[in-house]
């Protein structure tokens, strides 16, 4: 006679794990992080190294001594937003400030909600819209240190979204956009290469750690706002391919709105949250006081999340 064996679910394996995903995402961004380095040279390691060792050390002690929870660090995730927040910082930042940054970050954005999995909202854009408001004048300073591929005698100067806030179009006329794509001068360091943060796109694309939907509802949205108001007037409003491969449209669409814990659950809750993301994003370009709004409009549709997996759902397996 044949016996039926149950255990308890889940019953499908798979070799995923949050480490596995989270190494993929570090992967990912190598690209961006060795141009990065390259151009910025010893300040942008600094930076860079700071904010990893920063985010490791804060999440270990919070875990062991707070929270006293089994240690979370071997998993990545406090390695990938120490990368992440360099990425969205210039390169002169100071150390302390840089410090300052992963408290906020790893302290208050994701161990205050009980670590990995549990966070409402993106703990890399809460440590920069946090340093933005409390530290703008090292948030946009954008001077260029000397690079190992690059050097020059401290030069400083608006981003091309800058440029554009202070002086409009005109400000902004006879950008090389292939330039933008390769090597774009200025901003944070996750803005210095297009085609790099693509690159790493891709690679989570081809491994499969993230979906599309999210990251297309994003481009897709903003370019249609923006060709809609550079069709109407486009003496005032910038083109949608300005908008595209300018400021931190790139690097947050692809690596930090695709966040797990931070965006919707489902394929159509995620194109919504994508949408909001880009139409936001442009609202603020266009007509708010900063130049850059993805760190914003990325945490205001984080906190509409828990809405929208509420409202939509996937299809449970086995259900046709």
């Amino acid at each position: 006679m044949n016996k039926l064996l149950v255990s308890p679910s889940p019953h499908i394996h798979t070799s995923v794990s949050t480490m596995s995903l989270m190494r993929d995402v570090v992967i990912a961004l190598l690209p961006a992080v060795i141009v990065s380095i390259l151009f910025y040279g010893w300040s942008e390691l600094l930076v860079l190294g700071v904010s990893v060792a920063s985010c490791v050390l804060l999440e270990y002690v919070i875990t062991k001594y707070l929270l006293k929870k089994p240690n979370t660090v071997c998993d990545f995730s406090a390695a990938v937003t120490g990368i992440l927040l360099a990425m969205n910082l210039p390169a002169t930042t100071p150390w302390w400030v840089v410090f300052i940054g992963a408290v906020v970050a790893i302290g208050v954005a994701k161990m205050t909600f009980g670590g990995l999995g549990q966070n409402v909202f993106n703990p890399s854009l809460v440590r920069r819209a946090f340093l933005l408001i409390s530290s703008p004048t090292h948030m946009t300073d954008w001077t260029i240190p000397n690079g190992f591929i690059h050097s020059s005698d401290a030069v400083s100067g608006a981003t091309l979204l800058g440029r554009y806030a202070e002086g409009g179009v005109d400000a902004i006329a006879g950008t090389d956009y292939l330039n933008t794509l390769f090597l774009n001068v200025g901003g944070s360091a996750g803005e210095i290469s297009a085609l790099a943060l693509l690159a790493g796109f891709v690679y989570l694309l081809v491994r499969k750690v993230i979906k599309p939907y999210i990251t297309l509802s994003i481009w897709g949205s903003a370019a249609l706002v923006s060709l809609i108001f550079w069709l109407v007037n486009p003496a005032q409003f910038s083109d949608p391919i300005f908008n595209l491969l300018t400021g931190g449209m790139i690097l947050g669409s692809c690596f930090m709105a695709t966040d797990y814990v931070t965006s919707p659950m489902s394929d159509k809750g995620g194109i919504i949250y994508g949408i909001g993301i880009g139409v936001i994003v442009m609202m603020i370009r266009y007509f708010g006081s900063y130049p850059e709004g993805m760190s914003f409009a990325i945490l205001l549709m984080n906190a509409v999340v828990p809405l929208l997996n509420m409202k939509f759902h996937q299809k449970k397996y086995g259900r046709a």
